[in-house]
């Protein structure tokens, strides 16, 4: 079986030690997780966790159902076959000489991007959009030289109206065990 990139979007209880206990699960199993991004959702004490990992239907599935019984993981979705949004963000600061800055500046118009900083010896340019819209960005701007980069990871959502349902409550699972009579 060929293996594909997967968005999986969970909300989970924003407490300590969640986030952890989600990465674990996919180190356990082997799997490489592409980008991961995590921010405070829609619904009080609820974070978003948007996950792009690689691997086959059958075994991200199996991941999948792993994570939806893990006690903080109210949620979780295989968004990867539905019409969806996603995005990243991405700063980069660049090498920017008197000689270079305007066309510098061109790309970042070309792209949309804005420029967030400016110094003597660089420009540093704020771009959103999808991956293939930044990784083309970044092969013009390298060969003015890349000083850094940092990347958000991707974000995602269903189109349209027919989001994610709203939360039910999860069944309370204990991690007591019961001690046999």
């Amino acid at each position: 079986m060929a293996t594909t990139k997967h968005t999986l979007v969970a909300l989970v209880n924003d407490k300590p030690g969640v986030l952890n206990r989600v990465v674990s699960l996919f180190r356990r199993r082997g799997f490489n997780i592409d980008s991961i991004a995590v921010g405070h959702s829609e619904v009080q004490h609820l974070s978003r966790v948007t996950i792009i990992v690689n691997g086959t239907t059958y075994t991200v599935e199996q991941v999948r159902k792993q994570l939806d019984k893990l006690i903080d993981v109210v949620k979780i979705f295989d968004i990867t076959s539905e019409k969806n949004t996603t995005r990243e963000l991405a700063l980069v600061k660049v090498k920017a000489t008197s000689a270079t800055r305007s066309e510098i500046l061109e790309i970042a118009d070309i792209f949309r991007a804005n420029i967030v900083d400016v110094a003597s010896d660089t420009l540093t340019i704020e771009i959103t959009g999808d991956e293939d819209k930044i990784e083309s960005m970044l092969k013009l701007l390298k060969t003015f030289g890349i000083k850094e980069i940092a990347r958000t990871g991707r974000v995602a959502m269903v189109r349209g109206t027919l989001g994610a349902p709203p939360p039910e409550d999860k069944p309370v699972r204990s991690r007591v065990k019961r001690e046999n009579a």
